[in-house]
């Protein structure tokens, strides 16, 4: 069940110098109820080790973690699911490794994309990059607002805009009818992550015109 509507994608190298863990349990206490552990570059003992950590502060706060493309490091610590892309095994075989009870989240950045990875199983998108911004350069030109619109009328399953979202976008990004937002920078690199994180949880309830 997707029970949230900001979700925190975590990037050690935008912290500011501070230690990962701890801005993610500010923004957890702030009221973020789901984290998508991202750290591809790690060796696997240590994406393990950090998703070990992550799973027991997660679970203080009653919130969801994904884990990014490793369903061995998920299945292992026992998190709520995966997130996977066009790169990653396809959905439908993810969804065979992991049965009905765990989420699935995919990464699309067309229509067609979101509307197949639907079909195979997936349990919501993100959805971008919605506006230009520099982690997501290599997947073309921004979507806009309005393919955001339509990916979000035309899947039952929930949207996240994902891609230069931040504070002072949210509202024109939630009047698209998407579900929510998933953010990286717009979070951890904010000089009070959990002040963001607040703000934005607000935000996204005020502007919301999907349920």
């Amino acid at each position: 069940m997707v029970d949230f509507n900001l979700y925190l994608i975590t990037d050690r190298t935008q912290t500011a110098g501070r230690e990962l863990p701890a801005v993610v349990a500010d923004t957890l206490a702030a009221g973020v109820r789901s984290v998508q552990l991202r750290e591809k570059d790690l060796p696997a003992r240590r994406q393990y080790e950090l998703a070990l950590l992550m799973r027991s502060i997660t679970r203080a706060y009653n919130a969801r973690l994904l884990i990014n493309e490793r369903i061995d490091i998920a299945l292992a610590v026992g998190a709520d699911g995966v997130h996977v892309g066009a790169d990653s095994l396809p959905v439908a075989e993810v969804r065979k490794l992991l049965g009905t009870e765990l989420l699935i989240g995919y990464s699309a950045h067309s229509v067609a994309e979101a509307l197949q990875a639907e079909r195979d199983g997936a349990d919501f998108v993100t959805f971008g990059p919605v506006y230009q911004t520099p982690s997501k350069l290599k997947y073309g030109d921004p979507v806009g607002v309005p393919q955001l619109a339509f990916a979000a009328s035309a899947l039952t399953i929930p949207v996240f805009a994902l891609g230069g979202v931040k504070i002072s976008t949210i509202a024109e990004v939630m009047s698209s009818g998407c579900h929510g937002a998933a953010m990286i920078s717009g979070i951890v690199s904010e000089p009070d992550p959990s002040n963001a994180a607040r703000l934005l949880l607000e935000k996204i309830e005020k502007h919301a015109t999907r349920h």
